[in-house]
């Protein structure tokens, strides 16, 4: 199925701001909603829209978005390199009081042309956004809908799901 799918950034940040009540009434909506009937639908339009959008054209998640790393990733990741530890997280590593570890710069250090040069080593937070293909979908509608004005995944996802559960706004 191919749907008339919205990719441009400006245009999907302007509908954002332009649909925030609507979205903050679907939000509630969505919580009344039973959760593995949803996730079913979510998964179908993720299934159906993700091939159709080319991440590299976009990189807006590696542009704007606050990494988590963790030790075994910093590990493989050093490793592909080719640095030692204490040198990839002098370059590339910010490190909370509590011991969290982030990648130091927005956009990401290893984001070239829409691309990422440590792909095949991403993190885990890099591999699971837009996280559309999860369950528990319910549980993520905060995250989802801050991130809804970024990913045109997510936000293609968000109104196409209105159509699908029959939202009336």
């Amino acid at each position: 199925m191919q749907l008339e799918l919205q990719t441009n950034l400006s245009t999907i940040a302007q509908i954002a701001i332009e649909l925030e009540a609507e979205n903050s009434d679907f939000t509630l909506f969505l919580k009344q909603l039973n959760k593995s009937n949803l996730d079913e639908t979510v998964h179908e339009l993720n299934s159906i829209i993700t091939p159709q959008i080319n991440c590299t054209t976009c990189g807006n998640c590696c542009k704007s978005l606050m990494i988590v790393v963790e030790e075994e990733e910093a590990e493989k990741v050093a490793t592909h390199l080719q640095l030692t530890r204490e040198n990839f997280d002098a370059q590339f590593i910010e490190k909370g009081s509590n011991g969290m570890m982030l990648i130091n710069k927005i956009p990401c250090h290893f984001l070239t042309d829409n691309k990422c040069t440590v792909y095949e080593h991403r993190f885990a937070g890099c591999k699971e956004f837009p996280a559309m293909h999860l369950a528990n979908f319910k549980d993520r509608l905060f995250t989802t809908f801050m991130h809804y004005n970024r990913c045109p995944i997510i936000f293609n996802v968000v109104q196409e799901l209105k159509l699908a559960t029959g939202f009336k706004s």
